[in-house]
């Protein structure tokens, strides 16, 4: 399955974290295919692709989705700098 197959499935924390692994093995083994491949571009895109994500929404003709949290996955992101 790739990855964007495994996102659109998955529905987890397992998967979620089983999804992750997959991104940073799809990065080590190709990572001329990666536009953004240091966590300084990898995570300015992010905060761009955010912004931006409710206009991707309407381009998919897809409901935004409304049930995500923020401070969840805003915290996921504070953790990694720190845990070992």
């Amino acid at each position: 399955m790739d990855l964007l197959d495994q996102q659109r499935t998955l529905r987890t924390r397992e998967e979620f974290a089983a999804f992750v692994d997959q991104l940073r093995q799809d990065l080590l083994k190709r990572p001329e295919e990666w536009e953004n491949p240091t966590l300084d571009r990898f995570l300015e895109a992010m905060a761009a692709w955010v912004s931006a994500s409710p206009g991707h929404f309407r381009n998919i003709g897809q409901p935004y989705p409304e049930d995500v949290n923020w401070s969840f996955f805003a915290g996921v992101l504070l953790a990694a700098r720190i845990y070992e």
